[in-house]
Parts: structure tokens; C-alpha cells; sequence
């Protein structure tokens, strides 16, 4: 099958990567509006976006993904790799030329054309692990695509994707993403462009000083009162005047993220307050990330890493009393 439509184009894509191999937890790494897929369906089922005015192909998710998979290979030969976790999110449908004017019950499955504009995806390396209060972490890479950010009816430009290195708790499947594992915005014209920007960013990052700061978290709590107060700032933080929210360490959490932590202090089976109304801040840390994988693909990336960055800073302040952050503690 090979066919054109506005702003897509069908192109084969050669697997190097073994599609029987997929691997997942029973709790999926992100939710949101989401739903897992296959590495094969994306690879086989799906049409590749082009840029209008040259008919340019994207770079592929399964481009992207088996790329990935292969610089993690290259770069840690020895160890256990797991087959791709993937999610996607806004489909988009359509039809080949043929089928034009058939009604919808009629349409055969060859004649239905569909791709996804947001998706991410997770490869997890379980041999390279450790113990955080009682949590495995696995060390894990990934990356997240959003067509949405570029603009398909120009000419093939730099593409944009986000990608990131650092640590899933396989005791809920949330992601740990400091700073140092997240490039935010990285742009590339080829796979090859793309191969040598994820083989940076995978071989400097410091997994030891990530996981060192993550300990760190677990010898501080908060009491309920300092929680509630936490709670009850952030939500007054999305209302705050631009001039004061400016000076301000950042949040990216909204109130319906707020409100799912608020719920799950008490209620969540693995990180709740103890039975003195404390929390350490290990904990604190994973009920930000439990929240956010209410997030949409293209933003619960940097939802995560703001997540660490703001438990961090909560440390600071339960240490220091002139830290940015005491706002919050006030």
C-alpha cells in the first residue's frame, strides 16, 4: 500500500527491534487520555506525517523509539533491556483516495488511514537498579513526540522531541526525572541527528548523583500541618498576580494535580502519611508523581522533573528558612 494524503504518507519502515518482546506493568507509566499500543501496530498500521510543501517525511515515532532502543543497546551492551512501554494520544483518521465517498459502515479495514499526534514511550533497563525506602527503581530511558508542535504545512524543518533518562519506581510506575536526564526541546533534521543528541544526554548523565538526591528525600518528613499548608499554597500559587508568582520558584502543578496528592495522603496504599500524620518527603515526592501521570504526553515530562525539583526545594526549606521556597511553608 503506498498513498498520499494532505500532510501524510505511508512509508515502510525496516524493524530492527523485535515486536514480540513487549514487556509492561500492570500500571502504565502515564494515563491521562492514553492507551498503550504496540511497537508492530505503529510500525505496520500507521501512516508517517509529511511536510506539505516538499511531501518530506517526519521522523517516525518508530523512528524515534527504535532509535532509542538502539543508542540504550550500545551504550549499556551488558545489560537487560526491556522492549519498549508505549502510549499515544489524538488520533488522527482518514481514508485512502479510493474511498472517498463510501459511508462509514462500508469501509474496509485497508481503506482506513490513521496516525497518532502525541506519543511517548519508556525502555527500562532492570538490571541497573536500586532500593529507595523500600521501592526497586529501575533505571529507564525514554522520550515523548508532539506533531501538534510543528508546523506540517511548511516545509521539512528541525523536528522536536523531548527525551530523558533517570529511574522508574516499579512499586507504582512513576517516573524520577531530575534536570541533568531531561533535554526539554531537542531538535534534528535525521534519525542520525536524533541517535547523536540521546547518546549525549544517556552517557553524561550521573546516575548515582540522581539517585543519592532521591535518598536524601527519605530522612525528611513533614507533618500534616506543614503538608496541608504545602497543599494549600500551591493552590494559591495558579491564582497569584504575574508580578508575584514571578519571583516565585516554579510549579507546574495544577489544582486537579493538588487535589489528587491531597486525596492520596491518605489514601494511597504505598506512600500515605504514617500513622503520626507525617509524610518524609520520598514519599511527598512520589504522590507529585502519582498525580501527574494525569498529565497529557506532551507535558507530564516536564511536570516530572518540575515535581523533583520542587521536593528538593521543599528540603531546602524544612533546612533553610531564607530558601525560596519557604513560601510555601509559611
Amino acid at each position: 500500500m503506498n498513498f498520499n494524503l494532505p500532510g501524510t504518507d505511508f512509508v515502510p519502515f525496516t524493524q530492527s527491534l523485535s515486536d514480540d518482546r513487549k514487556v509492561s506493568p500492570k500500571r502504565p507509566f502515564v494515563e491521562a487520555n492514553s492507551e498503550e499500543i504496540s511497537l508492530s501496530f505503529l510500525k505496520n498500521k500507521c501512516i508517517i506525517p509529511v511536510f506539505t510543501k516538499d511531501n518530506e517525511t517526519t521522523l517516525s515515532h518508530q523512528e524515534f523509539i527504535d532509535s532509542a532502543f538502539n543508542v540504550v543497546k550500545s551504550i549499556y551492551p551488558n545489560e537487560v533491556i526491556e522492549a519498549p512501554e508505549i502510549r499515544v494520544s489524538h488520533q488522527i483518521k482518514g481514508r485512502t483516495p479510493d474511498a472517498i465517498h463510501l459511508p462509514v459502515k462500508d469501509l474496509k479495514d485497508e481503506q482506513k488511514t490513521t496516525y497518532y499526534e502525541r506519543m511517548a514511550f519508556i525502555i527500562r533497563i532492570p538490571s541497573i537498579s536500586e532500593d529507595i525506602n523500600g521501592n526497586r527503581l529501575s533505571l529507564t530511558v525514554g522520550g515523548v513526540r508532539a506533531l501538534n508542535t510543528e508546523n506540517l504545512y511548511n516545509k521539512k524543518t528541525s523536528e522536536k522531541f523531548k527525551i530523558f533518562i533517570g529511574f522508574q519506581n516499579m512499586v507504582c510506575c512513576n517516573l524520577c526525572v531530575s534536570t541533568d536526564g531531561f533535554k526539554s526541546e531537542v531538535k534534528a533534521m535525521s534519525i542520525i541527528d536524533l541517535e547523536d543528541k540521546m547518546r549525549e544526554l544517556f552517557s553524561s548523565y550521573c546516575l548515582q548523583s540522581h539517585l543519592n538526591a532521591m535518598i536524601q528525600l527519605a530522612k525528611y518528613s513533614l507533618t500534616e500541618s506543614q503538608f496541608a499548608q504545602i497543599i494549600g499554597k500551591g493552590r494559591l500559587y495558579n491564582f497569584l498576580p504575574k508580578s508575584e508568582k514571578s519571583i516565585l520558584p516554579e510549579l507546574l502543578l495544577t489544582d486537579g494535580h493538588l487535589t489528587t496528592v491531597a486525596k492520596d495522603f491518605y489514601n494511597d496504599d504505598s506512600f500515605c502519611k504514617d500513622e503520626f500524620g507525617n509524610i518524609n518527603l520520598w514519599n511527598f515526592y512520589n504522590l507529585l508523581t502519582g498525580s501527574n501521570k494525569s498529565s497529557y504526553l506532551d507535558t507530564f515530562l516536564d511536570r516530572g522533573v518540575n515535581a523533583f525539583h520542587f521536593t528538593e526545594g521543599i528540603l531546602d526549606a524544612l533546612k533553610n528558612s531564607d530558601s525560596r521556597y519557604s513560601w510555601f511553608l509559611q
